[in-house]
């Protein structure tokens, strides 16, 4: 795809103009960089890094049955998510397959009393996800809209990311709790101010009219700037979050596993009423995994310096027994680092003799429970 197919952010002109190494990514020239990888990945774990994000998928439900719908579209109980609060729950084919992992807000009710829902899905599967909870919203009496043109999305993450914000708005950041959203307003500027994050750091995200981004960007550069806060790309991301053990679809999540392959069977929620896309299979599946795991999600701590990549197998005895999923250096363990799918047997932190096949040569790994970094709080 050449950059003049390629959709463009709200930010674009900006990320040039500071100097941005820009790549195709799920149809967006997005800034891969700014500068140094490793020193953007440092400035989110010690002060604060800023994101464009408005690659994201927004969609938004509502109506009567709003919550109905996604209920029965959604693998997660979404109905009883309190105004103001989000969850992470996915999105499943009728076999268990995952669609998407998503994150839905509920959002302020309307003056008629109804629920509204945001419904935030990965940039390379945001159609998908429309398509699908349009053809699911047949029989409910709620609407879904696509409004991925009507945002663009700002994260500043780090642990000054609250002081930084608190300098440009009086909404109550103290009482946002983790997974929550309150509308408000940032440097004049109209937001929903969410506290969710995928770096394993404090942090929020703001959702905004693309007209109102660059004066949002640009105030919160200024107020950031005597804490170090920097611009990051979307290659620090990989790294923070792969650090944090989160999964990346197409990566960790795919239509070729469930939740609970995924070892994130923890999201489906069969108490919760009524019948929902996947339920039998998804049924099924928890028994499987209950009874007999077939491989199980790790993470593996190099001991050389050779770097894993996603698709290198991994190793033991001479047998693969797995597959590396996401794999990167370490800015903060300063070593290589990798997620990866092994058999069950090969699972626990600690099995001797587990390595990564890097072209030939089978380099030793050490296999620990995710993830890899925590934030202390």
């Amino acid at each position: 795809m050449s950059s003049s197919d390629l959709r463009h952010t709200a930010l674009d002109a900006l990320h040039r103009s500071l100097g941005a190494t820009m790549t195709d990514f799920a149809g967006w020239d997005m800034p891969l960089r700014y500068g140094s990888e490793r020193d953007e990945h440092n400035a989110v774990r010690t002060s604060a890094g800023l994101f464009d994000l408005s690659h994201m998928g927004e969609i938004t439900v509502t109506g009567p049955q709003a919550a109905e719908l996604l209920n029965h579209a959604l693998v997660g109980d979404i109905a009883s998510v309190g105004a103001g609060r989000a969850r992470y729950t996915m999105i499943c084919r009728e076999d268990g397959g995952i669609l998407d992992d998503l994150i839905v807000y509920r959002l302020a009710d309307t003056e008629a009393g109804l629920r509204t829902y945001m419904v935030v899905a990965n940039a390379s599967n945001a159609q998908v996800v429309l398509d699908a909870l349009t053809e699911r919203a047949a029989g409910f009496d709620a609407e879904v809209r696509d409004d991925r043109d009507a945002y663009a999305l700002i994260a500043v993450q780090g642990p000054a990311s609250p002081g930084i914000l608190a300098s440009l708005t009086d909404a109550d950041l103290d009482g946002l709790k983790y997974y929550a959203g309150l509308p408000g307003t940032v440097a004049g500027v109209p937001a929903l101010i969410a506290r969710t994050g995928y770096t394993g750091e404090d942090g929020f995200e703001l959702f905004t009219a693309p007209e109102h981004a660059e004066k949002l960007w640009r105030a919160l550069t200024a107020a950031g700037e005597a804490e170090g806060l920097i611009p990051c790309g979307l290659s620090c991301r990989d790294t923070l979050r792969l650090e944090a053990g989160m999964p990346l679809y197409g990566h960790e999540l795919s239509t070729s596993l469930t939740p609970f392959d995924a070892g994130l069977g923890r999201v489906v929620k069969f108490a919760k009423e009524g019948d929902f896309v996947g339920r039998a299979a998804l049924t099924e599946a928890a028994a499987r995994a209950e009874a007999n795991p077939p491989r199980k999600l790790v993470g593996l701590v190099a001991e050389g310096r050779r770097v894993p990549r996603a698709g290198y197998s991994v190793v033991a005895n001479g047998e693969v027994i797995g597959e590396v999923t996401s794999g990167a250096p370490s800015p903060t363990l300063g070593k290589p680092i990798a997620m990866a799918y092994v058999d069950a047997a090969y699972a626990g932190p600690g099995t001797a003799g587990v390595g990564v096949d890097i072209r030939g040569t089978h380099e030793p790994y050490e296999v620990v429970a995710l993830p890899f970094y925590r934030r202390q709080k």
